[in-house]
């Protein structure tokens, strides 16, 4: 049994952002269980993605064809429950734009392996916004990543 501190939730979601931005399927698979959900707000095709392999497949078709990197901004992690939320920038080098948006995950307690994420966009993916986030936030002004990392 895991045991489901916010350090090792923390850990758990920078191994899985390590993961898809390597597009590498096989870590990927092993940050989810099986019957693991990602959920997203409407707009994109085939969602919800069920289960660790679709999960794994299309991050890494993402990285592949959009020039995919995810950056993590902020972490909080419960300390009573086996949830955790972030905020997050998905940079699409490809298109030449990026996405901001929060994640909630939640952690299944036998196994540590993360169970369920729930995403929710800054905005609406405006296709002529360069890069869509909060109007007048200043996300520079708060440490927030203004470009992808290399």
């Amino acid at each position: 049994m895991a045991k489901l501190t916010p350090q090792f939730m923390e850990a758990a979601i920078r191994r899985y952002f390590d993961a898809c931005n390597a597009a590498d399927y096989q870590a990927l698979i092993a940050c989810f269980t099986p019957d693991a959900v990602h959920y997203f707000p409407p707009g994109l095709p085939e969602i919800p993605w069920r289960g660790a392999d679709v999960i794994a497949r299309k991050w890494v078709w993402c990285v592949e064809n959009l020039g995919s990197r995810w950056t993590i901004e902020k972490v909080l992690c419960s300390s009573t429950e086996p949830e955790a939320a972030i905020e997050w920038t998905h940079w699409k080098t490809a298109r030449h734009t990026a996405l901001r948006g929060d994640e909630w995950y939640v952690f299944d307690e036998a196994s540590g392996l993360i169970k369920e994420i729930r995403a929710y966009y800054a905005s609406a993916a405006d296709p002529g916004a360069p890069i869509c986030e909060l109007v007048d936030f200043d996300y520079g002004g708060r440490g927030y990543h203004l470009k992808p990392k290399a």
